[in-house]
């Protein structure tokens, strides 16, 4: 091989702790550790082929797609090239991701040392997809105390479990009672694993139905025009008596195995509207007294109605910039043709981020904000502080290791 292969040219949708690294092409859909998986698009369907992954490279979707936002956690290089592409990647292949692009049959360049930056990020919270986060951010030093609680989404405990959850609710009572007990026996090893003062927060689940196709085999699917706008989070939630019945199983095995260490785990509403959806959620999920309850902040409606939500209830509010930015700026996180519309930094989703964390400040109630690695400076700048921002693992394990590397420097 030679220095002089093809070069492709793409866009990186999420960064990793390399800046050049080398890997055979994985065409098919089953895991093959350490390679580089090439696919048309990702979706739930290629979560094992994704996390044996080196590195993945599509031919469509966004910045902060579901799936890429998992990679991001996991610190797995996504590149998108154009789709015609994809076909020429076979065999080895060499990603440099400073550049933001793919070459075939190339020797690697000398890595280039990454900048980390770490400046007041509050409690952090570090958004995680399996139990392997945790500790990776734990093995991160004493600065790991900075980190006061880890964000889990439930549809990737599903996957990691190989979980389907549609299936269970859709079944009898010991079908949901074992899908509840799963969930609960998983999360109380995630919370054996956490340090002194560390708490752990689950976001029920939230399957779109485009996703949900993916992970069902016998429950039925509603085919939506725009599922992103669809039945999901807190509507579909109101309308399942099952996940009511299997959230109580998580709570009991939780409890069981836990006793009062049960209550370092706490449940978030995913994409709520209002304080009125909110409130019925809580009724329709019949928590026990006193049970936190938080709300994620990723709609418009929500932002205006922070005062509200807060003296509703909610226990803290997480602000979700990757739907809050598509629904602001109506361009899709998925979508890359409109990549160039959707900014996580546009003022309009700034003044609206800026009225979550006053409002809730004013409430008194805890406010964590979402950030990419390449926006914190800028926010850290153009926002009031919150209680603390969410990062994925990767990223925020980048920052953590660079504060400790200038502190013993």
């Amino acid at each position: 091989m030679n220095g002089n292969g093809r070069r492709i040219l793409g866009s990186l949708l999420a960064g990793g702790t390399e800046s050049v690294l080398r890997g055979t092409c994985n065409r098919t859909r089953s895991p093959r550790e350490g390679t580089i998986l090439i696919a048309p698009a990702l979706e739930a369907g290629l979560y094992d082929a994704i996390v044996a992954a080196r590195a993945v490279v599509c031919g469509s979707g966004g910045l902060t797609g579901h799936m890429q936002s998992l990679c991001r956690g996991r610190g797995i290089p996504v590149l998108r090239v154009e789709e015609a592409d994809l076909a020429d990647l076979v065999g080895e292949v060499t990603l440099y991701l400073e550049s933001a692009s793919i070459v075939v049959d190339a020797l690697p360049s000398p890595p280039h040392p990454g900048k980390n930056a770490l400046d007041a990020i509050g409690s952090a919270c570090a958004v995680i997809a399996d139990l392997q986060d945790i500790t990776t951010i734990n093995s991160c030093g004493p600065d790991a105390a900075r980190v006061g609680s880890f964000f889990i989404r439930e549809e990737f405990l599903c996957l990691a479990l190989g979980l389907s959850p549609l299936d269970a609710m859709a079944g009898d009572a010991a079908d949901i009672t074992a899908y509840g007990q799963a969930i609960g026996e998983r999360l109380c090893c995630f919370v054996e694993a956490l340090l002194p003062g560390q708490r752990l927060v689950l976001r029920m689940l939230d399957l779109r139905s485009d996703h949900a196709a993916d992970v069902t085999e016998t429950a039925p699917v509603a085919v939506e025009p725009n599922p992103e706008m669809g039945m999901h989070g807190a509507r579909w939630l109101l309308g399942s008596v099952g996940y009511r019945e299997a959230l109580h199983a998580v709570l009991a095995t939780l409890r069981k195995r836990l006793g009062d260490e049960a209550a370092r785990v706490g449940l978030s509403v995913p994409f709520v509207s209002d304080e009125r959806e909110f409130a019925q959620l809580r009724n329709h999920l019949g928590l026990p007294d006193g049970t936190p309850l938080s709300a994620f902040v990723e709609t418009p409606s929500a932002v205006h109605a922070t005062t509200a939500l807060c003296a509703a209830g909610a226990s803290e509010l997480f602000v979700g910039l990757k739907d809050l930015v598509q629904f602001y700026l109506a361009a899709d996180r998925g979508n890359h043709l409109v990549a160039d519309s959707y900014s996580t930094r546009h003022p309009a989703v700034l003044d609206g981020v800026r009225h979550v964390v006053e409002s809730a400040r004013a409430a008194g109630t805890p406010v964590r904000v979402f950030s990419l690695a390449s926006d914190l400076d800028h926010y850290l700048e153009h926002l009031p502080s919150p209680d603390g921002y969410m990062m994925c693992t990767a990223e925020l394990q980048q920052l953590l290791s660079s504060s400790g590397s200038r502190s013993t420097g």
